[in-house]
Parts: C-alpha cells; sequence; structure tokens
C-alpha cells in the first residue's frame, strides 16, 4: 500500500530503529516511546488488522513474539513486566491500518502508562452469559 507509513517503513522509505527483521516481520521502536523500549512487531505483509490474518499468517507472526520480547526485556534490567497490545479498528484505539502489536515495557505501577478493565459483572446474569458464549460458540462453528 502506497500510503501506508508502516509500508513505507518495511520498504525502507521511513527510517525505522529496527530491533529485529526477518522475512515475515519487522520490530521496531515505537516513535512515541510509551515507555523506554516500546516496540511494534509489524507484519511485512499489509494486512489492516487481525481480523484479516489468515492462520498461516497469524502462526508465523505471533510465533516470533516471545524472543523479541524477551530481547527488549533483557535489553534493560528495570523492566519488571511487559504489556503486549493489539488494537482492531478505530474505537479499539488502532491509529494505524496496518496490524501490528505493541510490546510495552513496563518498569514500575507508577510509570505512566494505564490499561482499566472495569469490572461490570454486577451487570450480567446467568442467561445474560450463556446468551453471549451462544451467540459466540455459534460463530465458532462457522468459523470452521
Amino acid at each position: 500500500m502506497t500510503d501506508c507509513i508502516f509500508c513505507k517503513i518495511i520498504a525502507g522509505e521511513i527510517p525505522s530503529y529496527t530491533v529485529y527483521e526477518d522475512d515475515v516481520v519487522k520490530a521496531f521502536l515505537d516513535i512515541s516511546q510509551g515507555t523506554p523500549g516500546h516496540t511494534l512487531v509489524v507484519p511485512k505483509k499489509h494486512v489492516k488488522d487481525l481480523f484479516a490474518y489468515d492462520e498461516d499468517l497469524a502462526a508465523a507472526v505471533f510465533s516470533r513474539l516471545p524472543k523479541i520480547a524477551r530481547a527488549v526485556k533483557k535489553s534493560n534490567p528495570a523492566i519488571k513486566g511487559m504489556n503486549i497490545i493489539n488494537n482492531n479498528g478505530e474505537v479499539a484505539y488502532q491509529s494505524v491500518f496496518h496490524s501490528h502489536i505493541h510490546l510495552v515495557p513496563r518498569y514500575t505501577d507508577q510509570d505512566d502508562f494505564k490499561i482499566i478493565f472495569k469490572d461490570n459483572s454486577a451487570k450480567y446474569d446467568e442467561g445474560k452469559y450463556k446468551e453471549i458464549q451462544q451467540a459466540i460458540v455459534k460463530q465458532m462453528e462457522d468459523e470452521q
């Protein structure tokens, strides 16, 4: 895609701070550096989001995450953990529509990076959980 910033980075048209590259992915520092070492893992094949992956691409891309994540973690002894995030769709905060996985090193619970999982369980009863479960299970059957 000629207007995709990540395709341009992959092609070498835009410089990046590459930390890993092979025939499937390119991993480079996120320019925003949410925390020091914040890295993006991007498939070289242009796919809009996770919904566009096939099984082979998913296996190839996601199998590379552990070694890249370990390298990022080992790069700084102050890193205590890591958030691995994949946003899909504008409503889910995807801002570049070329699939990418964020590796966000965590140094402390006060490092200015937050994810909030609100507990909405009081709004659900057995029937509502089963309704959601059955809708997803039906779609899983359709995926087979």
